[in-house]
Order: structure tokens, then sequence, then C-alpha cells
């Protein structure tokens, strides 16, 4: 069917899916707890609107055939730090939203920053990018690599307008990386991964510190309120939404700085959880409770100025929390920064009145590099096909219930981290160097190897003011010589019970297949800092610092010209070569 002529609950991708893989014969303790506060305000009438644009009135009419893409990005946000959870801070508007639409219960990101956002802005794994190590630090001439079509050009190939409020941390050695000449038409917020969210401040060393509020290039003093940028964000994406029309289709792509460290909030949100004796938490309870706020004035803006009704709200976590800053991800083990489950089993859901099915959990295998092809296919766009995506069309999967067509996740495979000491080619059956630190999902299996990270189960407020003396009872010390885990993820999500010595022909197997995506991988990118980068150099601003020589730049340019162009062919985005693993010797599928 021609994209004009789809109606409007069957505009989304029809292809035919890939099997998922064999599920479990066994439930799973459920990690929901339901009872949900009622939204009263949403569909009455709407707060002032503290942009100071003029209210719109849509028409009934006034739509686009495509839809309104809203992808909303927390960062730092504990998988238990939602009230749908379980959690003690209240979210009344992410657990509606999540309510009215679908909770995504087996959805990963990457355990860090930088990670996620490239496979997200992309639809590849950082193996194929060059970012398998850590983040982009402030003062490394390094950002996603130029070569990478990102999310928002292929969106705006097909008519759409596309703005990005919020934090980069992309890379921004160079003008070329900057967020304007990566897709995106307009960008309002932070280049760095931290910094003070009322002075927009940060020192990455003491001595190099600089401004980072950018408005599209350039430094945003004339924005500089001191405004907690939790409500800055949100007052500016107000502004867009009043400006644009929703006759034309919108990607906003909304990357929060909270609830990431430095832990603060304006002092109203305090008042809830003075009940809270630790400090760290109570700090972290008062920035969640003001982005959930924020969160329901986003969504009474998409009502307001005639969006929501075409609009699809992804909401995600860029990894897990932090307990030693206030996060909490139990019962998963594990935090932020590392591959046990709590590092990147993450927060997400889809909102919108386009799902076919809503109000339902959806436990099929999902990944954030799935969004890529997903928004794609929903956009009416097309794919090329030397893209060589990672991410699959998981649209059906969470509008129908159907399927995942994903099988199998690549966490990660970083080659120039602190290798394991006992780790070996041995230990890895001759076939992976267990030094090194990866780690895998196959079905039901996952697979870790080297150094996963921290490795606890955390409690919520286990951390006392005075430090970690008050860790819980359940800590495990593993045995110094092991390097190799294997767990059954859908029996055992908290990772407690370790079978790789009890399934070896399955550790063997996930090995293979860390292997095979080993050969694809490309060089890591973790250049060492450039003092040029110095923001005393660059008028007190952090931005971009480097210079190609002209005469490089020159021939670059003429080599450019006298390359051959290749033809390219398109295809449908859920098409993926060398996904026919088969775990036929997995106990139960």
């Amino acid at each position: 069917m021609a994209p004009g002529g789809r109606a409007t609950h069957h505009r989304l991708c029809k292809g035919k899916m890939v099997a998922a893989g064999v599920l479990a014969g066994f439930s799973v303790l459920s990690l929901l707890t339901y009872g949900y506060l009622s939204w009263d305000s949403v569909g009455a009438s709407p707060r002032p609107d503290q942009s100071g644009a003029a209210a719109v009135v849509p028409e009934a009419s006034a739509t686009t055939s495509q839809p309104h893409i809203i992808f909303i990005l927390a960062d730092d946000q504990g998988f238990r730090d939602v009230g749908y959870h379980g959690s003690e801070i209240r979210t009344p508007t992410l657990d509606k939203l999540a309510a009215e639409g679908v909770k995504l219960e087996n959805y990963y990101v990457q355990p860090m920053c930088t990670p996620s956002r490239s496979q997200f802005i992309t639809g590849k794994y950082q193996i194929h990018t060059g970012l398998q190590h850590s983040v982009i630090r402030p003062t490394q001439p390094n950002c996603l690599p130029l070569d990478n079509v990102t999310l928002p050009q292929k969106l705006k190939e097909v008519g759409y307008s596309t703005h990005m409020v919020g934090k980069w941390h992309l890379g921004f050695y160079r003008k070329e990386c900057m967020p304007t000449q990566r897709g995106f038409d307009t960008f309002f917020g932070s280049l760095l991964g931290s910094g003070d969210y009322y002075t927009h401040f940060k020192c990455d060393s003491p001595g190099i510190c600089g401004y980072d509020l950018y408005e599209n290039d350039s430094a945003a003093w004339d924005h500089d309120h001191r405004i907690y940028s939790t409500q800055m964000y949100t007052q500016k994406v107000q502004q867009i939404l009043a400006s644009h029309t929703p006759r034309n289709p919108i990607f906003l792509y909304i990357a929060y700085q909270a609830v990431h460290s430095p832990l603060q909030a304006p002092g109203k949100y305090y008042e809830r959880y003075r009940s809270i004796n630790n400090i760290n938490r109570r700090r972290y309870a008062a920035m969640l409770a003001c982005l959930d706020e924020a969160i329901n004035n986003v969504t009474l803006a998409l009502k307001k100025y005639g969006y929501y009704d075409n609009s699809i709200i992804i909401y995600s976590s860029d990894n897990g929390g932090q307990p030693m800053a206030g996060g909490s991800n139990w019962p998963l083990r594990g935090s932020k920064g590392t591959y046990w489950e709590g590092g990147i089993r993450a927060v997400g859901f889809v909102h919108s009145p386009l799902l076919k099915n809503k109000g339902f959990v959806c436990k099929e295998l999902v990944h954030i590099t799935d969004w890529f092809p997903t928004l794609i296919t929903l956009a009416e766009g097309q794919i090329d096909e030397d893209l060589q995506l990672d991410g699959y069309d998981i649209w059906e999967t969470i509008s129908e219930g159907r399927r995942s067509p994903r099988v199998d996740i690549l966490h990660n495979i970083d080659p120039i981290y602190t290798k394991a000491k006992n780790g070996s080619w041995a230990a890895g059956f001759g076939i992976w160097n267990t030094a090194i630190q990866s780690a895998i999902r196959v079905n039901h299996w996952k697979l870790l190897t080297g150094n996963p990270g921290y490795s606890d189960w955390v409690p919520p407020q286990s951390f006392s003011n005075a430090g970690p003396s008050r860790w819980h009872s359940e800590r495990v010390s593993w045995s110094a010589g092991k390097t190799v885990w294997l767990f059954n993820i859908t029996a055992d999500p908290y990772e407690r019970v370790d079978l790789s010595s009890k399934y070896p022909d399955i550790v063997k197997q996930l090995l293979r297949r860390l292997s095979e995506f080993n050969k694809t991988a490309v060089p890591v990118r973790y250049p060492p800092k450039d003092p040029k980068s110095n923001p005393n150099l660059n008028g007190g601003v952090w931005g971009p610092w480097f210079k190609e020589d002209e005469k490089k730049k020159k021939q670059s340019k003429k080599k450019s010209e006298n390359k051959p162009r290749k033809n390219k062919t398109k295809k449908k985005p859920n098409r993926k070569k060398g996904q026919s693993f088969s775990c036929h010797l997995l106990p139960g599928g």
C-alpha cells in the first residue's frame, strides 16, 4: 500500500516479522505493583503556558499522515525508580502514561550515557561505531563518527521538522559533530555529560571549567536566567510546540539532564520526601518528582497545540541508577556502569493513541537500537541497504503484542577495559579470551566475561549518610578466578544463580556468538585529551576547538569529489543478515 494511503491505525510497518526465539515455560516473579493515581489534570484546562506563546486552538483536520514522534530520555533513572515498579518516589505522570500505553519490561539500554545515546541515534551497536569504551570526555577530540547516518537525518528526508532539547553527550570537538550538523533543525541544551543544573557550568578538572548551555551552535548566554534545567528544557519544548504546526510531522528528542548528579532540585520538591533519611536519596526523589511534573507539562502542551492524537511518546532511561547518587535498581543486581541487569535493564514505555493494544505489559526482548528502524518505518521512510543496522522494527511487538523479531542483544565488547586478572583463552574453551569485558544475551541466556563491574544487590536507601556501612547481608564475593558467568534471565532476572559450570555447552555457544560479533567490530575511538579543549581558550565556553588544516581540507574535498558514487538500494528495516544463530541445545528451548 502506498504510504499516503495508510489508514490511521494501520500506517505502521506491516512487513512479515522474524521469529523471536523460544519462550520459557516457567513464570517470573512480577516486579510490578499496581494502583495508579488519577490524572484529572490531563484533559482538563491546561496550565498557563510559561513560554509566553499565544494559545493555539487546533483544528480537527490539522494533522499529518505521519505521526509526531516525541522521545523522552531520562538520565540515570534506576529500574526501581518509577511508581509502577514499587518505588517510594511518586511518579503519577509516568505511571499514568505507562498504564494507558505499553510497558516495556524486557527493555535494554547501555550502562552509560554516550553508548546509549549513540545506539539510539544510529541503530548500531557500539562495536560498529567505535564507541565501545566508556563515554566521550569533554577534553577528548572525539564524537559520534561523521560517516554514521542519524535518526533525525533520516526523518528529515521524509519531511519531519527535527528538534533536540537537553543533553547531547555525543562529542563536539569540531563543528561537524554538533547536533545541528547531525540532523537537528534546532538544538537547545548541553554538550557535556553533566553540569550544574542552575549555572550550567562544568569543571572537568581543576582549572578546566566552562559554560555549557547552547542554542544551536552558540553559547546561550541570553537564555541563562539560572533556571533549573528540567524546567528550562520543558519551557523550551512548549515554545517549540507552540511555534510549529501539527499539520507537519515533528520529531522532538527531549534528553533531560535529570536525574544525573549533581543532586540538585528546587526546594519545593523536597517537602514531599522529608521521611527519607538518606540525603542523597531525598535529593534524587525531589529531582525525579520535578521530572515527572515536567513530563506532565509536555503532555499537556501536546494536547493544547493539537499534536497528541497523532503522536507517539516514548520514554526511556539511558542506563541504570547509581546507588551512591540516590538511584535504586532493586531487586536487580549491579548499577550504572556495569553489565549486570541493574546497569542495562531500563524503565521504558510507549504511550500513543495510535497503539492497537493499550494497557498491557510487553515482555518481549527490546533494545535501544530498535527505535531507529521502528521510528523510520512509522515515519513512512525507508532504510538504505548499506546502513547495516543492529536494530529491528519492533512496532508490531509493541502495538499488537506480537513476538519480537529480536532474539539476542550484544550488550558490548570492550577490548580496552581493565582486563580480568585471571581471564584466559583456556577459561573460554579456546574460543574467547575471558579477560575481556563482554556481555551478550541470546534468548533467555546471558553470558558475561571479564570484569562486569560492581556486582552487589543494593536495597533502597542502603547507603547511609556516613557512607556504605549499611550494605545488606546478601553481598556475594565471587572467587578470585571467576571470569565467566551464565544466567537464565527469564527464570533468574536477579542473577543469583550462576549456571556456567552446569551448562558448558551453552557457554561455548554464546562465546562463539561473541566471537562472531567481534569479527565485525571497528577500532575503538578513545583518544587522549587535547589541551586545546580548555574553555579558557574559547571564551570560557565548552565548544568546538578543532580546526582542520586548510590544505588537508581541500585534499579531502577533492578526494571526495573524485570518489565514484554507489547506487543505493532500499529495503524494509525489519531484515538483517547474520541473525540465524539458534540455541538448539538450550534447556527449555
